[in-house]
């Protein structure tokens, strides 16, 4: 009873928080759209990392290339010319002639971490000074370029990063991370930077100056690294510059449509937090309600006290209703609300045991390979020892 209380309590002030976070995060835009667009339109490089085909690929690509934007390009990178994803990019470049686009390869990768060839390559073919980087699960609007190089007219900004709504159109579980991806990562991010400041980005978009890669030593500092979103906004913050969390919310495709898929996705991202920022991800253990809820609930039952237990259960289950709803609703400007809303206790309660399948082990499953997590997020073949990794980008990172 005493340790489920503690959890509603601890979770019932993370609520607190995420309000506070989410009325200033709302306020803050309501401000910028009620004063106008800035007028700042830098030349933008758009890096986009391929590796295979995905449903509705041509669409979510199509989407960069109708941008409200003029000086912009795009490039896309993957290990061969013969992939799909590539392929795909070319297709939907042919009826965009007037955008520049670039298509590049860098066969075998040389990091562990493969995406970060891409960057690499594409950063040197690269003609602007801005890069935007985003996964190819992503959706934008056509004000999107606009909205995130904004921040940049100012000198001290190094980076801007999104948040972004989960998007799942059929299955349970894929719905259920969705729910997940609206509402709890936006929930963290929004307390962290209220908080601390940004200290990270997100990997679904991440903006950046050319002289920030620079000074951090280029993007193979990211190579060794499972989270290279985290990595890349952490050093940039570093070194003295802006993170800053944009206002604009994009669209994040789930593709794992099955249990099993679903599942490994989120452990391994949960996996990929505790190793990258450990005493924060254990204490993320304190922000789930429904579990807490349940637990005491079980105690009050066991303790003779029906009306106290059903009191508790209710409450956990309505708190986290509540909490998605206003997040949902004013923060990412969720789709499907009530949806979202109605599955989130449900996710709630499953992201606990996500959260506890993270320390059962340190291995991923990633791109059809394992791979396991070190200390400050390193990330090494499953087969070998941390002294036996060589790569000319390690040295940098460890040190």
């Amino acid at each position: 009873m005493g340790l489920g209380i503690l959890g509603l309590i601890s979770s019932t002030v993370f609520h607190g928080l995420v309000f506070a976070g989410a009325y200033r995060f709302v306020a803050a835009r309501r401000k910028r759209r009620k004063a106008g667009h800035v007028v700042f339109h830098p030349p933008v490089s758009l890096l986009k990392p391929l590796h295979g085909d995905e449903p509705n690929l041509d669409a979510h690509i199509a989407s960069f290339f109708e941008q409200d934007y003029t000086n912009f390009e795009i490039l896309f990178c993957a290990r061969y010319a013969s992939d799909a994803g590539l392929e795909t990019a070319r297709r939907v470049a042919a009826r965009y002639p007037t955008v520049p686009a670039k298509f590049l390869t860098t066969g075998e990768p040389a990091y562990i971490n493969a995406k970060v060839s891409s960057l690499e390559k594409m950063a040197a073919a690269a003609t602007s000074d801005i890069f935007i980087i985003s996964d190819s699960d992503v959706r934008v609007t056509p004000n999107y370029i606009r909205e995130v190089v904004a921040p940049f007219a100012n000198a001290k900004v190094g980076a801007v990063t999104c948040l972004y709504r989960g998007v799942a159109d059929e299955g349970l579980w894929s719905k259920l991370e969705a729910a997940g991806m609206s509402i709890e990562m936006t929930s963290g991010v929004l307390v962290a930077n209220m908080i601390e400041g940004m200290q990270f980005t997100l990997g679904p978009t991440m903006a950046v100056r050319r002289s920030c890669v620079d000074e951090m030593g280029g993007f193979d500092y990211l190579g060794p690294y499972c989270a290279d979103d985290f990595v890349l906004g952490n050093r940039i913050a570093a070194h003295g510059h802006e993170v800053v969390l944009s206002d604009h919310v994009i669209d994040h495709i789930v593709l794992n449509l099955s249990f099993t898929a679903s599942v490994k996705h989120q452990v391994r991202w949960m996996k990929s937090t505790r190793f990258s920022r450990p005493k924060g991800h254990f204490g993320t253990s304190l922000t789930f309600a429904v579990p807490f809820g349940l637990l005491a609930g079980f105690a009050a039952w066991c303790l003779h006290m029906p009306q106290l237990a059903l009191a508790l259960v209710v409450y956990s289950i309505v708190a986290r209703a509540v909490k998605a709803a206003v997040v949902g609703k004013f923060v990412v400007e969720e789709r499907h609300l009530l949806r979202t809303t109605l599955l989130y206790p449900l996710r709630d309660l499953l992201g606990f045991f996500y959260w506890a399948a993270s320390y059962a082990s340190s291995k991923i499953l990633w791109r059809g390979r394992v791979y396991r997590l070190t200390d400050g997020g390193l990330m090494l073949a499953s087969e070998l020892k941390s002294g036996q990794l060589v790569r000319r980008s390690a040295g940098k990172a460890v040190s």
